[in-house]
């Protein structure tokens, strides 16, 4: 690896630029810049042909597909069952609806809300469980399907990082009420910004459709609305990128498996569960101590290297959430010993050994 390079935790990708003007020279065509132009709707039509999904929708941003999510359910009020292991987005939506969040804790081989502890949490106050498929791996959607009906609560995954992953041949973005994916600059598949609705109820499908755009309903106005949209200029970028998206996560699945490779089992990995297809959005390794994580930090920042702690610290440990006094030990935990190693197309072997050869020089391996 050049010594004077610098590797992030990820490096957006970005296409042959002459793709991009390409695209954008149509918006000299016609002058639609905004407004769910031509290059929206394409992007659209595409999207629900690549992830096999109907109902979807292209908006500014994660957070706000959640809080879109939300509001067509008329959920402005009451409990939500979520994770403290997530992007602090996730509970912001929450807490911007003026709703509470009741946090219930992870499991320690994938991360994500332990489905065993949600029904101990549930009261009459309780409106909707909104879950997150950690780092692209989904939740145990099966016990939160069954969770949901029996109390009668909506399903909302914040699926920001789910894009292209599948259960057999199912999007993982088909599942529960609304999911919500973002396509952030950081994502596999990105629109420099940009996020989306998944709607599977037709009445929060049509109530969805109008509050992102003012509550406009072909010109009349029944909902209090936001302005969700995204410019063409973004579109364009999401379609470029839809072009190259099975070279991107070919790419990343190589990275991925390198790493596996190198690292031998020195730390743990969470596992892909089986008939699952993964995007190889994030490499997460957990370590045995916060000590130990913070000494392979040190080493590689030495380096030019910048993994980052997602998720840390977990949310109800943060100052203004420490109101909401739902014991999460697991979490808490496991929010101090995690770490992504750096993951993009632009990385090689060599970039890959260096970072595995200085978390073997602190790791113990042979313990494992």
């Amino acid at each position: 690896m050049c010594s004077n390079k610098k590797i992030n935790v990820t490096k957006s990708y970005l296409p042959p630029i002459e793709e991009y003007v390409s695209k954008i020279s149509k918006i000299w065509d016609n002058h639609f810049l905004t407004n769910y132009g031509p290059l929206n709707q394409e992007l659209v039509t595409k999207l629900e042909n690549y992830l096999n999904v109907t109902n979807l929708h292209y908006v500014n941003n994660g957070t706000t597909a959640i809080q879109l999510a939300l509001d067509s359910m008329n959920i402005t009020s009451g409990d939500i069952i979520t994770t403290p292991f997530t992007f602090i987005a996730t509970t912001n939506s929450i807490l911007w609806q003026r709703c509470n969040p009741v946090f219930v804790d992870i499991n320690e081989y994938d991360f994500n809300i332990d489905v065993n502890k949600i029904e101990e949490k549930i009261t009459k106050k309780t409106k909707a469980i909104l879950a997150v498929h950690c780092f692209g791996i989904p939740c145990d959607i099966i016990g939160i399907n069954k969770i949901a009906k029996k109390y009668n609560l909506r399903v909302i995954y914040d699926a920001a990082h789910s894009f292209g992953t599948k259960i057999g041949n199912k999007s993982v973005l088909s599942y529960g009420d609304i999911s919500c994916c973002s396509l952030h600059a950081t994502k596999v598949f990105h629109s420099v910004e940009g996020g989306l609705c998944i709607v599977n109820n037709k009445e929060y499908n049509e109530k969805l459709n109008s509050i992102k755009n003012f509550g406009n309903n072909d010109g009349s106005y029944k909902y209090v609305g936001i302005n969700a949209k995204n410019s063409e200029f973004h579109a364009a970028m999401g379609l470029c990128l839809l072009d190259h998206i099975e070279e991107i996560i070919n790419k990343r699945k190589k990275i991925y498996n390198y790493y596996i490779k190198c690292l031998n089992d020195c730390v743990y990995i969470p596992k892909l569960p089986k008939d699952f297809t993964y995007n190889y959005i994030y490499f997460p390794i957990l370590f045995n101590s916060e000590e130990e994580l913070l000494k392979v930090f040190k080493k590689m920042n030495q380096k030019n290297i910048y993994p980052r702690r997602y998720f840390y610290p977990a949310i109800n440990d943060l100052e203004f959430y420490k109101t909401y006094e739902d014991s999460t030990p697991i979490a808490s935990d496991i929010s101090k010993r995690i770490a992504c190693l750096p993951l993009d197309t632009y990385l090689n072997e060599e970039d890959i050994e260096t970072i595995a050869s200085i978390i073997k020089k602190i790791v113990n391996c042979n313990k494992k």
